[in-house]
């Protein structure tokens, strides 16, 4: 498996925050997957309210 970086930003309460994550996937599909769940799992957040802006590998 590779590592992937995700980098974006997602909807808080007080407006957009920044992120970037690391992570090891099989390709970049599963990692922005992976992050979707993540954030959404974390912080009640739904797909549309978070915008990934690059995936490196």
């Amino acid at each position: 498996m590779d590592e992937y970086t995700v980098s974006g930003k997602w909807k808080a309460r007080d407006g957009w925050q920044r992120f970037e994550k690391e992570l090891e996937a099989e390709n970049e599909d599963v990692a922005v997957e992976h992050t979707y769940a993540e954030f959404g799992s974390k912080h009640g957040l739904k797909r549309t309210q978070i915008e990934i802006e690059e995936v490196a590998a």
